[in-house]
């Protein structure tokens, strides 16, 4: 007796069967509702940091995409447009694909600086400063 590889299959028939009666469609309803928005509230809240902010915001989607139509095409339109912007940067030039990477890691910095700022009131360009002058 061999064990199947499951492909997915079972998962849709297990929703199948919740989604079956309508206290099942509600209660799934609701549970991916809340579950789904709290994880895209973590991944908005980790966007500034360094990490995996926006990877949490786009695995929130898929988990509304399981019951919400929007959420769905929310992440579809996401998707292509990661793929589009990935092929475009992949087909430049080692010197452009360079310069992309500093602006993105200047507007990152100025990101972290602004949170940081915003959210602890510490200056990181003057309190790193005063830690090289003192060291």
């Amino acid at each position: 007796m061999g064990v199947k590889p499951d492909d997915g299959v079972t998962n849709v028939r297990v929703l199948d069967r919740i989604r079956s009666n309508s206290t099942g469609r509600l209660a799934l309803k609701i549970t991916v509702g809340v579950v789904g928005a709290l994880v895209v509230a973590i991944g908005i809240v980790l966007i500034p940091f360094p990490g995996p902010g926006w990877a949490i915001v786009i695995l929130g989607l898929a988990i509304l995409a399981i019951e919400f139509v929007w959420a769905k095409n929310l992440l579809e339109f996401t998707k292509r447009h990661v793929q589009s912007w990935t092929h475009w940067v992949g087909r430049q030039s080692l010197p452009i694909r360079a310069v992309i990477g500093v602006v993105g890691m200047l507007f990152i910095s100025a990101v972290v600086w602004t949170a940081v700022y915003l959210s602890m009131d510490i200056n990181l360009v003057t309190w790193t400063l005063d830690f090289v002058r003192g060291w």
